[in-house]
């Protein structure tokens, strides 16, 4: 990945669109219940960014305080969640990016809430 490369990304309607900038400072799948509720899947891909290097270029998300330390973006139009915001930076679902691929996790998270069912094959690490 190239440091300063910008990836591009949207909602499913294109009424939100945005830009990061460089490497993630991390990736990874999250199976924790806030985030299997609210992206309707049994795990949420997502790619971690300094606030300073994300930005909308279109549109203007919708945003829920989902808990005490961070928020979720949407798109008020279509809906599709976009990010999630905390002290961390942003934290861009990598479905909404226009190459996902770019950004593989490098880990697993909150795998104690893990669907029995669901998994993945993979030997990354599990937290």
């Amino acid at each position: 990945m190239v440091e300063g490369a910008i990836h591009a990304g949207g909602c499913l309607c294109g009424a939100c669109r945005f830009e990061a900038q460089g490497a993630p400072l991390d990736a990874a799948y999250c199976h924790c219940r806030m985030c299997q509720r609210s992206s309707g899947g049994p795990v949420q891909t997502w790619a971690l960014f300094p606030e300073a290097r994300f930005r909308y270029v279109a549109g203007r998300p919708a945003v829920y305080r989902s808990s005490d330390w961070g928020v979720r973006e949407f798109c008020p139009v279509c809906g599709s969640q976009l990010a999630f915001r905390d002290a961390d930076g942003v934290s861009l679902n990598t479905g909404c990016l226009d190459d996902p691929e770019a950004m593989p996790p490098r880990k697993h998270i909150w795998c104690e809430s893990r669907i029995r069912w669901f998994d993945t094959a993979d030997d990354l690490p599990r937290e």
